[in-house]
């Protein structure tokens, strides 16, 4: 059984945030080297989505009913 300590509270870097950050990154390079807009809008949604989840769960807040999505 797992007890409910600090450590529960406080969730380290977790590599998921940072792939989808990663991944809208990458978009947003090939689309503008490349001309393409569809990637860089892909691209910038996909920042700005992996960004906002990443703090939200970071705070604590709940999405999507999981207490740390990111």
């Amino acid at each position: 059984m797992r007890g409910n300590s600090s450590a529960d509270s406080q969730h380290p870097y977790n590599e998921s945030g940072a792939t989808v950050i990663i991944l809208g990154i990458i978009l947003l390079l090939i689309g503008y080297f490349t001309s393409l807009s569809i990637l860089t809008t892909i691209g910038g949604i996909l920042v700005v989505v992996g960004v906002v989840l990443w703090i939200l769960g970071a705070v604590g807040k709940p999405v999507g009913g999981r207490k740390v999505w990111f």
